[in-house]
């Protein structure tokens, strides 16, 4: 594999230009983009992206061959699985290297690295959403405890992902304590997207269900001396906008792309519009009633309804919700009436309902919304009560995997910043995978096919969550599946549930691939769980 050299200083190269007019089209946008130059883009999964001009950018390389040997710099992942958002880069020789914290959105990138085609590395969303900031305010890096004695660490991988990059975060010493530093790297081109630009360049987001990383992901370009490309689907006089909404100033941005296609700018992937993902309810009227009927008593409902048990002895608590299986934790709580948690989520919303799938990142009637990089600053200082995260694979010592297994590349996003901040974390998951089929009954739980992917293994692939170190923290950790509870004592992992129905040897202990402890008191899960309909709980 051949990788182009890391990019010379942005000070040293002349990118800013002065043009008659900022507003020019995706495809002279695309134009823009040199060589070995790093890029940045803003989004959160199916929100955000600049689509058109990375779609155009695209378009310009399997034209041209240019640009070439780009780095590609991303905090949340970007994407719909298949093509769009930052799957726009995942052209051999387009891109070189890659930094980025979550990559299931974007298979395309995840082929790259498959063939050892990349530089890439897994960093955590905080740290990304961070490391902007840094190179904002020309600080050397970012220094933090998040990601020590995981596969982060130098000590393991270092973050890495392809055995030839080369290594770049360091571990150091403050006093007696460990850190991680990662060190910035300059921003040449920064692709980011508003709602609305007047013709001084100022932005808007009013359409937008959150604003990300808009402003540090600018600031970065233009303090390194790249270019700031923002994509918005209208324009408005100077002197209309009110400064209270600007998230990005003009005098941050250099050229304005207004878009043509319409699907280019839809709220979310998912969602041409949804005014919810922007209005307090207070504006909006009621938030709608809990759905009618529950979902089916499937594997995913049942971790998801004794999951949301954990909330009951807490009051008034601060939630972070994370992708898939734990993002219905907020629509089970409403269902049963839970009215007294804050949902957060890492793009900013504060409070509201958490949507799912494409539109996963915005909230139905948030009472706030801010930058992702200051969230990730109120998570990685302790402000959340408790967290309720997935689990792809477990061992005997309660480490987790959730970023890379059995060939699958799902990035670490912000689960280590979240699991190694939150107070409590719950992590969720299917005990076994490929083909399982489970029923519930009269309150008992019965398995009529089991999995053929062991999840309980002897040690998981990737390190992305370490119990003895969440332990010696004093994080209190709770795993949930659809047939067992367990907790993590004195570092070995120990059944503390089972589902009524179920035998313990029979139904865990011989499907798991690690030796685990069984609590002395062996509790049934409650039989609530297993039956359709509401499940009668009450906040403490």
């Amino acid at each position: 594999m051949t990788v182009a050299p890391a990019c010379t200083a942005a000070k040293e190269r002349p990118f800013r230009t002065q043009t008659a007019s900022r507003i020019i089209t995706a495809a002279q946008a695309a134009e823009l983009v040199e060589d070995g130059t790093t890029v940045v883009c803003a989004g959160f999964v199916g929100a955000g992206h600049p689509e058109a001009v990375t779609a155009a950018l695209e378009k310009r390389f399997l034209a041209t061959g240019s640009p070439r040997g780009l780095t590609l710099m991303y905090a949340a992942g970007q994407g719909d699985r298949m093509h769009r958002g930052v799957n726009h880069f995942g052209n051999e020789g387009m891109t070189t290297r890659i930094i980025g914290s979550h990559w299931m959105a974007a298979p395309r990138l995840g082929a790259l690295v498959a063939r050892n085609a990349v530089h890439a590395y897994n960093w955590p969303q905080g740290v990304i959403a961070h490391l902007y900031r840094a190179t904002a305010g020309g600080k050397p890096g970012v220094i933090t405890r998040v990601g020590l004695h995981t596969f982060v660490d130098p000590r393991i991988d270092g973050g890495r992902l392809t055995p030839d990059s080369p290594p770049i975060v360091q571990l150091m010493k403050i006093g007696d304590d460990e850190h991680l530093f990662f060190p910035t790297l300059p921003v040449h081109v920064a692709l980011i997207r508003a709602t609305t630009a007047d013709e001084h360049g100022n932005l808007t987001t009013e359409h937008e269900p959150f604003h990300q990383d808009l402003l540090v992901n600018a600031q970065a370009a233009h303090n390194s001396g790249g270019i700031v490309i923002a994509q918005v689907k209208r324009i408005v006089p100077a002197g209309t906008l009110d400064p209270n909404l600007v998230r990005v100033p003009g005098i941050l941005v250099d050229h304005i792309v207004l878009t043509e296609d319409p699907a280019d700018h839809w709220m979310t992937y998912a969602e041409e519009m949804n005014p919810a993902y922007t209005q307090a309810a207070m504006h909006a009227g009621p938030a709608p009633a809990a759905p009618a009927a529950p979902p089916p008593l499937d594997v995913r409902s049942i971790i998801q309804r004794r999951a949301v048990m954990e909330l009951l002895p807490l009051k008034r608590p601060v939630v972070n919700l994370g992708a898939g299986m734990p993002a219905g934790i907020g629509i089970a709580a409403r269902a049963e009436g839970l009215d007294n948690i804050t949902l957060t989520l890492e793009a900013g919303p504060i409070g509201g309902t958490p949507a799912l799938g494409l539109s996963f990142g915005a909230s139905a009637y948030p009472q706030a919304i801010i930058d992702q990089a200051a969230m990730f600053d109120f998570y990685d200082g302790g402000g959340i009560d408790i967290a309720f995260l997935g689990m792809a694979q477990l061992d005997s010592r309660g480490n987790v995997n959730v970023s890379r297994f059995g060939g699958t590349l799902a990035g670490i996003g912000g689960f280590i910043n979240i699991s190694q901040s939150a107070r409590r974390v719950v992590l969720m998951g299917a005990f076994s995978g490929g083909g399982l089929r489970i029923k519930a009954q009269d309150g008992t739980l019965h398995i009529e096919r089991e999995g053929d992917v062991p999840k309980l293994l002897e040690e998981v692939e990737h390190l992305s969550f370490n119990g003895a170190y969440a332990q010696r923290q004093g994080i209190q950790v709770t795993y949930v599946t659809e047939r067992a509870v367990f907790e993590l004592r004195d570092g070995r992992l120990t059944m503390t549930e089972i589902a009524p129905g179920l035998d313990p040897v029979r139904d865990v202990l011989a499907r798991c691939r690690a030796g685990i402890a069984v609590a002395d008191r062996l509790r049934l899960m409650p039989t609530e769980i297993f039956r359709e309909g509401p499940m009668g709980l009450k906040a403490g």
